[in-house]
């Protein structure tokens, strides 16, 4: 199990950028097609953006066509948490990291097989280990 980290809004101010703390700790959405992992294709891990947990691997990947990157399973069940969001005047399930709690994107039931799922995840909350 995941050691988790907790840490006050000023902590994570002072560690993530601007956009970073919108993002992850806000719950906010970036723009679609403008995130840097949106059409990428280079293989590693996606770990988040504020604790270095590790999420989804490259190969579970895929071009949803969203605008932001998407991916078919988390890289372990302990990776990411979900919670029922009830933002927006619409009812989905927000994903969260599992370690910091910080907000990573939705999950929907639109993705391929194997899983069916569709994890639209936001650029800015996660971070590319090519060495994986």
């Amino acid at each position: 199990m995941t050691e988790k980290i907790t840490k006050t809004d000023e902590q994570w101010r002072q560690e993530l950028t601007p956009e970073q703390y919108r993002v992850l700790r806000e719950r906010g959405t970036e723009r679609p097609f403008t995130g840097e992992y949106n059409a990428t294709d280079k293989e590693g891990v996606y770990k988040c953006a504020a604790c270095g947990n590790s999420l989804f691997r490259s190969d579970a990947k895929f071009d949803a066509g969203c605008g932001w990157p998407s991916f078919f399973e988390p890289i372990g069940i302990a990776s990411v948490a979900e919670h029922v969001d009830r933002s927006h005047g619409m009812t989905r399930t927000e994903v969260v990291c599992d370690r910091c709690g910080s907000h990573l994107g939705h999950v929907f039931d639109d993705g391929p097989k194997p899983t069916g799922l569709r994890y639209c995840m936001n650029s800015v909350a996660l971070r590319l280990d090519e060495q994986g």
